[in-house]
């Protein structure tokens, strides 16, 4: 799938190659990359065709890409080079309900990350630039493989049971493998992908195109119900859960908890008084947000799991989890569904 490492080691600086059909765009992401030490910019490609041939002379370690591109558009390009010529790719997208879904598209493809383009006068979009290219640079970009037969989808009686699940970079792959393994009367999930507002939504949606229960954007005071799966909105609130016997999503203003918001941490810790009734998992992500949260889970008497290094983009949420006491062992991400359904007290269909 990839690799684990949080940033390239060594001291060879970082070879960045730029796809970007406007000059001017270009020369920003070109100036934001190089900003710190060790990142240096090898070449620039006004389309597909050109990046081709950047590619080829400059072999870079990573590159950005522009979603939207003359002559072919960034997906086409994206699935031939990682199918003749795999690279780690961080995405340049605007916030667009249209670039949202190709964005989305794109990470299940095998983009790593994504950047937003900055819009008039706002100098700090590109500031998550420079660590995106570290990340990206360390990981091993994921094949494309054949869509193999999905195992036989399990079935629940009643159960009392809720599933919380967090993720980030990586986890539009990881959360698309583990959540269309889930029959459609599963138990009530809620999910947090670190993922800015606008691109939740076209991810939801994704997901509801693909899973067998209703997957939404979630929203204040919705109802946890089985067969459904509610995704935290990005960047405006925390999503916390409430109650006891009818429980409900509440999606609370504040500011960032462990660098996030929403905030994994934040979703796993309002479930702590339910405990043996949550299966948590922490799944593939820079940073530590929902390791504390998952071991106060754990604590509280839930099943918990966390992905290995082996399938994970970035070995850094679960790691964390892991070195915490979070989780006994790595779990591989084809695993997981599994693992949470058995849980969940699942029965073969």
């Amino acid at each position: 799938m990839s690799l684990h490492n949080e940033s390239l080691t060594g001291a060879r600086p970082i070879r960045v190659g730029i796809v970007d059909d406007s000059a001017v765009m270009r020369a920003l992401i070109a100036q934001a990359a190089e900003q710190e030490p060790g990142i240096t910019v090898v070449g620039q490609a006004a389309d597909p065709y050109e990046a081709r041939e950047m590619i080829k002379a400059t072999a870079p370690d990573v590159i950005t890409l522009d979603v939207e591109m003359p002559r072919m558009n960034g997906l086409d390009f994206l699935e031939k080079l990682m199918r003749l010529r795999p690279l780690p790719v961080v995405m340049v997208s605007s916030l667009t309900d249209r670039n949202a879904a190709t964005t989305i598209r794109a990470l299940e493809l095998g983009a790593v990350d994504y950047v937003l383009k900055p819009g008039a006068g706002d100098r700090n979009a590109l500031r998550e630039l420079p660590a995106k290219l570290r990340i990206a640079a360390g990981t091993r970009p994921k094949l494309p493989q054949e869509a193999g037969p999905l195992p036989p989808r399990a079935a629940f009686s009643k159960t009392d049971r809720i599933i919380a699940i967090g993720a980030s970079t990586g986890g539009v792959d990881a959360l698309m493998t583990v959540l269309t393994r889930f029959p459609e009367n599963c138990p009530p999930t809620v999910v947090v992908q670190h993922m800015p507002g606008g691109f939740t939504a076209s991810f939801a949606q994704r997901l509801n195109e693909n899973c067998a229960p209703r997957v939404a954007e979630a929203q204040d005071r919705a109802p946890l119900e089985a067969g459904t799966i509610l995704l935290a909105p990005g960047t405006h609130a925390h999503m916390e859960v409430q109650g006891r016997q009818r429980l409900t999503c509440r999606l609370r203003a504040g500011e960032p908890v462990s660098g996030h918001r929403p905030s994994v941490d934040c979703l796993f810790g309002s479930l702590v008084e339910l405990g043996p009734r949550v299966i948590g998992a922490l799944l593939t992500g820079m940073g530590q947000d929902g390791a504390a949260g998952l071991r106060r889970l754990r604590d509280a008497g839930a099943e918990t799991l966390a992905q290995d290094e082996e399938t994970s983009v970035v070995y850094g949420m679960p790691r964390a989890a892991i070195e915490m006491g979070a989780a006994d062992r790595g779990t591989p991400l084809p695993r997981i569904a599994s693992r949470i359904l058995t849980a969940a007290g699942a029965q073969p269909a």
